[in-house]
């Protein structure tokens, strides 16, 4: 994914506490990239940062809800004034509560649209002017493979994933003149947290045997990111 070499790469990623932003982060940072992690636990990327400096590795960590868009700035604008730039924003936080429509958990269609589209877009509007200023910069956005097809129980999720797609390649055709890369990546069933938020106990369910049969681990997205 990197046009050049990984190191000495400042790399800003949401949803860094576990699943497949913490293992980009390991890689990346073995790779030899500076890593700045956000996530809402703050415990949890602290430890991440533990690990990877203890192993020689240059990291920090900022703790983030991407549903803010003030603390989505600060921790894009965190990485400028500690390292001088942001090479590459990796918006990878990401929520799926499945559920039919007729279940009406409206409550959680507002959370993945405040997660997995505006968390996108705030992620965008943090890094954007800096790299803008930069002339370079890689912005990679996390889609899924429901970006692509809508599921029965799974409407809202794969619209906001169909959204992730169409945002990535409207900026691809934006950011042209800065010498910008953008990304989109839609992954498979990969084995992460994801399924643990799903509240509809049939939804569950069938996620979860899916998942059991057929999930990668996320070692393998992170060495598709790098």
């Amino acid at each position: 994914m990197f046009s050049q070499n990984i190191t000495g790469k400042i790399v800003v990623i949401t949803g860094a506490s576990s699943g497949l932003g913490a293992a980009t982060a390991r890689h990346l940072a073995a790779a030899g990239a500076i890593v700045v992690l956000g996530a809402r636990r703050e415990d949890r990327i602290n430890d991440l940062v533990k690990e990877l400096t203890d192993g020689g590795a240059n990291a920090i960590a900022v703790k983030t809800d991407v549903t803010d868009r003030e603390q989505v700035k600060r921790l894009v604008d965190t990485a400028v004034e500690q390292f001088n730039r942001v090479d590459v924003m990796l918006n990878n936080a990401g929520l799926m509560q499945q559920s039919p429509l007729e279940a009406f958990k409206i409550d959680e269609w507002d959370n993945m649209i405040d997660v997995n589209i505006k968390g996108v877009l705030y992620g965008i509007a943090a890094a954007l002017p800096h790299m803008k200023r930069q002339k370079a910069g890689h912005i990679i956005n996390v889609s899924s493979v429901a970006g692509h097809k809508v599921t029965p129980a799974g409407v809202v999720y794969c619209a906001t994933k169909h959204a992730v797609r169409a945002i990535s390649e409207g900026l691809r055709s934006e950011v042209k003149p800065y010498n910008m890369r953008t990304t989109v990546i839609s992954p498979g069933a990969v084995a992460t947290e994801l399924p643990t938020h799903i509240t509809h106990e049939a939804s569950h369910d069938g996620i979860n045997e899916y998942y059991a049969q057929v999930a990668v681990p996320p070692e393998s997205f992170a060495r598709a990111v790098a």
